[in-house]
């Protein structure tokens, strides 16, 4: 049985998904969630936490502080505070690598670069132009193009022998630019991994990368063939979080574990 008071909550609310995390008070990854945030952002985060604390073995009683972050942070109604996803990410990052750290967050509506200097404080940020190129929506639109499920193209592009790069960051003329490959016969798996390869190069164009890199977002989550792919390019190893998706949700977490009174 918890003590009351004892967990704390993050809760962020993106675009596309929105995500749970619960940290009971030695800083233990207890308990997370995640759900498609809709358009009721206010009832999925309820949901969401619900879930994350059935996880934990936990009760909304329990809870002493929450935390929310990401673009509906405004609408979680049972966060004391809102904290900016840029921090909150910073922070849950620096929980897995203590260290100086360049942060590739890719989302389903946009990508962030977060560099940390070795004590976790943040030395710059830049994020991508209001544009889906690059972004998890660009992957969902070219899967609908190709008629493949989004799930299904981490495993195509595991199968490509020979990548074809596309010259267009854009997605009205990716898509066109897609076809026209698949008239010239190219093959679907090279086809894909092209298009993982073009939100590579669509992010790592936003800034110079420190020699040690985080990958996070649900994108990596789901994709983990853009981690090698990145690493092949660097020639180095990528860190990758334990959950990639909730380093924004467990920063929140964090934070309000460090603001409770």
């Amino acid at each position: 049985m918890m003590r009351s008071g004892s967990i704390f909550a993050g809760i962020d609310v993106g675009a596309s998904r929105t995500k749970a995390a619960i940290l009971d008070a030695r800083k233990h990854f207890i308990g997370r969630a995640v759900r498609k945030s809709g358009t009721d952002f206010s009832g999925t985060a309820q949901t969401c936490l619900r879930s994350a604390l059935d996880m934990a073995g936990a009760s909304a009683e329990d809870i002493r502080r929450a935390i929310s972050t990401g673009y509906g942070r405004k609408n979680v109604d049972f966060a004391e505070k809102t904290r900016t996803e840029i921090s909150c990410h910073g922070k849950g990052c620096f929980y897995y690598f203590p260290m100086a750290t360049t942060i590739i967050d890719i989302g389903g509506q946009d990508n962030k670069i977060i560099k940390l200097d070795e004590t976790g404080r943040r030395s710059s940020f830049k994020m991508n132009r209001k544009c889906a190129a690059g972004t998890g929506a660009f992957l969902e639109e070219m899967s609908t193009r190709l008629d493949i499920p989004l799930e299904d193209m981490n495993g195509l592009a595991l199968q490509s022998t020979e990548v074809v790069e596309l010259g267009s960051y854009c997605t009205v003329f990716s898509g066109t630019e897609v076809l026209e490959k698949i008239r010239q016969g190219k093959k679907v798996p090279d086809i894909v991994k092209g298009l993982f390869l073009s939100v590579i190069k669509r992010v790592m164009e936003m800034d110079l990368l420190t020699e040690k890199v985080v990958m996070t977002g649900g994108v990596v989550a789901h994709n983990p063939v853009l981690v090698t792919m990145v690493e092949e390019i660097l020639g180095r190893e990528v860190l990758v979080p334990e959950f990639p998706q909730f380093t924004g949700a467990l920063g929140a977490a964090l934070s309000a574990m460090d603001e409770s009174p």
